[in-house]
């Protein structure tokens, strides 16, 4: 969270094991829509320009955690500026599992879409 809130992607892609996977929404979006998830490093770089470039700035808002095993499962909501003021909440749940090496082997994120575009709003 805190290399996102940055805008370090290098930071974060190095958080990810060489055949990570990110599901970010879980299923078909704009984003992945073969619902096929992002595999590897270049892939999430990937995602990394069409998801998270697109914002100024992200705030995170974790409700509550979930630890069990080697995977942890974050409840809260996603807050993206957009620029022109705009900004969009996205409440979901965040799954990510990890390996022995502390890597990031999976990210999962469970949040519909249509939900998040309706709190957009221009302040």
């Amino acid at each position: 969270m805190e290399a996102v809130t940055r805008g370090a992607k290098d930071e974060w892609l190095a958080l990810f094991a060489e055949d990570g996977v990110v599901e970010d929404p879980v299923g078909p979006s704009f984003f992945d829509p073969e619902a096929r998830g992002h595999h590897g490093r270049e892939a999430i770089s990937a995602f990394w320009d069409k998801a998270i470039a697109l914002a100024e700035r992200f705030e995170f808002t974790i409700a509550d955690s979930f630890a069990a095993g080697d995977e942890c499962a974050n409840v809260g909501t996603i807050t993206a500026f957009l620029p022109g003021g705009a900004r969009v909440d996205t409440e979901g749940v965040f799954v990510y599992r990890v390996g022995p090496d502390g890597l990031i082997r999976s990210m999962r994120a469970f949040w519909e879409t249509e939900r998040a575009m309706a709190t957009m709003r221009t302040e």
